[in-house]
């Protein structure tokens, strides 16, 4: 079943890179069976509730809200390009896909994977609506009702030891309403920086799949299970406000949206939670984070056996954007086998939060983002929670200036003594820059490694490059301030084909974050160890707030 997901989300991933399909390409055609006789008009006013609501899902969006607009010029521009933008799609999706076959190709006795024929057929997709949304930030959000029932030629051949399996993907149909959102607005072509696509309800998918000429969703019960499997993975990733975010332009041509303060979470208790265990109890636990980031989130610990439970356990998150991103809450009912169940879930919006005023939230849990669903009527439980957002001083890392010099160890100004630095919880970021005249002896592919607290992150490689620009940022949210503490930073150069010796060492340094701490920045190009010539340019903050 996660082989079929996995192929939905390859055409997924596949239209949503492709620019000329920013808005979708999923199409739904009227058919309408042939009949010996002329059809009987009759008025609207004659037919009964039954037969309206037979006909309604059928009425274009824009003929049923006045928010959505007609756009019969974007269907006929997608019509046109449609032989061109097939190519294209496919073209990406076959790349997207070589790295991920080639990942199980070796294992289960599989010897090959790969495509016979790709096509996303002749028949394009159709918007039936379109809707602009105004915000008061630096965005453009649109948001389609888009249909498609194509006729799709994609053929998947498995090798399988001496056999040749082949998998067909045929009448493929989906109808869904995504959220596209080109941010942040910026003077650079194509004027957008990211496109974060998500949904806003479940998308319907209907499609069939023929292994050696057999369709297995024939199979009783198979095609309701895998629908609901799909649906269900989909919604875990892409519902709002979870998002697919896919960058456009590279982060150094863009200001790129810096953390700028802490909020404060307080997981206090739930109420009247919903049963999920045989004994009629749950064991439940909450998972917490903020839209736009890709950080794992943070977790409660698990209270057995109780509808009723009390945490008062207390977590520290990264904020950005403090006018748009949203706390989600999402409460689970632990399972020793298998998925753990959701009994509820809730959105917070940080724009509704006073800075250093803490406000206690009493939410009722829903089962999904819809709120106004009439279908769900299912009292699942309230959660309680108190939240505190403290934005970073405004003296905090105040840089007098870039230091030019090299050094393999911290200057030795007079320092005041630790007692003296203001402690307390705080952001510590760690930008890596660049590195100059770094040389491997078999190839030069570098890349850095961070090593801080057990903690290991790395930034993207950089092919053929003796003088990389990579300006990647990564952050650590501390309890304390880090004196007398050191961070290693590694150089590393890795081929990019297959050999026994594929990573070689360019470097190291260490650098003692006290000096981060007293200054509350440092902005510094070292020496690194265990290399010629070779330097790397670090800036380091400390930010408290």
């Amino acid at each position: 079943m996660g082989f079929l997901s996995t192929l939905l989300g390859i055409f997924g991933f596949g239209i949503g890179t492709s620019i000329g399909l920013l808005i979708g390409f999923f199409l739904f055609i009227y058919s309408k069976p042939k009949t010996v006789k002329e059809p009987v008009p009759r008025p609207l006013y004659e037919l009964d509730n039954d037969q309206l609501l037979d006909i309604l899902p059928d009425i274009p969006l824009w003929v049923k809200c006045p928010d959505y607009e007609r756009v019969d010029w974007l269907n006929k521009f997608v019509a046109d390009m449609w032989p061109y933008l097939d190519k294209a799609i496919c073209a990406q999706i076959r790349s997207a896909t070589e790295p991920m076959f080639a990942e199980y190709v070796g294992k289960y006795q599989i010897e090959a994977i790969e495509f016979d024929n790709l096509s996303l057929g002749t028949i394009p997709p159709e918007i039936h609506g379109l809707k602009v949304c105004e915000t008061n930030e630096k965005e453009l959000v649109l948001e389609p009702a888009v249909r498609w029932a194509g006729n799709p030629n994609i053929v998947l051949t498995l090798k399988l030891l001496s056999f040749r399996i082949t998998i067909q993907l045929v009448d493929l149909q989906i109808f869904m309403a995504p959220r596209i959102t080109l941010k942040p607005l910026v003077p650079t072509f194509p004027c957008f920086a990211t496109v974060a696509v998500s949904l806003l309800w479940k998308p319907d998918v209907d499609f069939g799949m023929s292994i050696l000429g057999g369709d297995i969703m024939a199979i009783p019960g198979l095609y309701q299970f895998v629908q609901k499997t799909i649906k269900r993975q989909l919604a875990s990733l892409y519902i709002w406000p979870q998002a697919l975010e896919i960058p456009i332009l590279d982060s150094a041509t863009v200001a790129v949206k810096k953390p700028v303060g802490i909020l404060h979470v307080k997981v206090v208790r739930a109420q009247k939670l919903l049963k999920k265990d045989i004994l009629g109890t749950s064991d439940p636990y909450v998972k917490l984070n903020l839209s736009g980031e890709r950080l794992p989130s943070k977790k409660t610990t698990i209270k057995k056996r109780n509808l009723n439970p009390e945490w008062n356990e207390k977590f520290k998150l990264i904020v950005k954007d403090p006018g748009s991103q949203v706390l989600q809450l999402q409460v689970f009912d632990w399972d020793k086998v298998g998925n753990h169940d959701r009994l509820g879930m809730q959105f917070v919006p940080l724009k509704f939060l006073t800075p250093y005023e803490t406000k206690e939230f009493k939410l009722d849990l829903l089962k999904h983002t819809d709120s106004y669903d009439p279908q769900d009527k299912k009292q699942r439980g309230k959660i309680v929670v108190e939240l505190m957002y403290a934005p970073f001083r405004a003296d905090s890392g105040k840089l007098e200036g870039t230091q030019d010099g090299y050094s393999r160890k911290e200057s030795g100004f007079d320092r005041t003594s630790d007692s003296e630095v203001f402690g307390g919880a705080g952001l510590l970021s760690v930008l890596i820059q660049g590195a100059e005249d770094v040389e491997g002896e078999r190839h030069n592919n570098p890349f850095a490694v961070v090593f801080f607290r057990g903690e290991t992150k790395r930034t993207k490689m950089i092919k053929r490059a003796r003088d990389p620009l990579w300006n990647e940022e990564f952050h650590y949210m501390l309890e304390e301030p880090p004196l007398n503490e050191k961070i290693h930073i590694e150089v590393m150069s890795k081929r990019t084909g297959f050999s026994f010796r594929s990573k070689e060492h360019l470097g190291n340094v260490d650098i003692n974050l006290t000096d981060v701490v007293h200054n509350g920045r440092i902005n510094q190009k070292y020496h690194l160890i265990d290399s010629k010539n070779g330097v790397i340019h670090v800036a380091i903050k400390w930010v408290t707030a």
